[in-house]
């Protein structure tokens, strides 16, 4: 079942949108799947990458049920050879590369002494490297067309602690953030803007299956935790990220770049107090 919270007014008419990331390793609405949706809801192509080939097409089945157009595309998001492949496949199938959005994010929870040296190269590669390998091979293109787009999905872990311990993923979105600012400015000449999306904490797949034991508590322990973890009082979904993705990736934003957006319900604006408390205060 979709959701009807997504642009529909074809905002990204004639564009084409690439998203790394796509996919969904678990039933539900993840980040990519939103976007990949939100932006063809908006009159966008979308090419739909993964590592996971059927998390990819699973995605461009949802899109073309509803009249989009979208291909799905596998490959390593950290090799120069590979991502060019895929960026190709992109212009070939839709003429054109405007929107570039890198939805990867892996990390590992747990006592930071226990992050190796291997969990920090595999984290900073999916996360940090592959923005810098998929902006090298979109640039050309978005050169030669005088203008594009450059997204990356960030966290408020990039920014603050959020109560459980993530160190190589915080710190990797963290670079990212900065790569964004220090590309904008590098980039603004030929009309190509960078940004970042700010993500808090949010109900999704992936923090249903993969993040309770960090919190130590049931599943319905867990959301309440985070639920009180934020301000507005309600963990955000998939397509409030979705929904500031198309705004960002869109002309409306033409005079917005180099900045993390967040997307947070006021998490970022709380003190370490505020996090620490059971309830909200009142």
């Amino acid at each position: 079942m979709t959701s009807a919270r997504t642009p529909g007014d074809n905002c990204l008419q004639g564009k084409t949108c690439v998203v790394l990331g796509g996919g969904s390793s678990a039933p539900g609405w993840s980040i990519g799947k939103a976007i990949c949706m939100a932006y063809a809801r908006a009159g966008a192509k979308v090419a739909v990458i993964d590592i996971a080939a059927d998390a990819a097409t699973a995605t461009v089945e949802l899109i073309r049920a509803e009249g989009g157009s979208a291909i799905a595309l596998s490959g390593d998001v950290t090799s120069m050879t590979e991502m060019q492949v895929m960026l190709d496949s992109a212009v070939a199938a839709f003429g054109s590369l405007d929107v570039l959005h890198n939805n990867i994010g892996i990390g590992k929870s747990g006592a930071s002494a226990l992050t190796s040296s291997d969990d920090w190269r595999r984290i900073l590669d999916a996360n940090l490297l592959s923005l810098h390998v998929a902006t090298q091979c979109a640039l050309p293109a978005m050169q030669a067309a005088h203008g594009g787009v450059i997204l990356s999905t960030s966290s408020v872990a990039s920014q603050r602690y959020v109560g459980v311990p993530h160190l190589a993923y915080a710190a990797s979105k963290a670079a990212g953030n900065h790569f964004c600012r220090m590309a904008a400015v590098e980039y603004a000449r030929f009309n190509i803007r960078f940004n970042a999306i700010v993500v808090g904490l949010m109900d999704t797949p992936r923090i249903r299956h993969t993040m309770q034991h960090a919190y130590g508590s049931d599943e319905t322990q867990m959301i309440a935790q985070r639920n009180a973890q934020v301000p507005l009082g309600f963990m955000g979904d998939a397509w409030d990220v979705a929904n500031a993705a198309v705004f960002l990736a869109s002309d409306r934003a033409r005079y917005i770049t180099g900045i993390e957006l967040p997307v947070d319900g006021g998490f970022c604006a709380t003190s370490s107090a505020y996090l620490a408390a059971d309830t909200h205060p009142g």
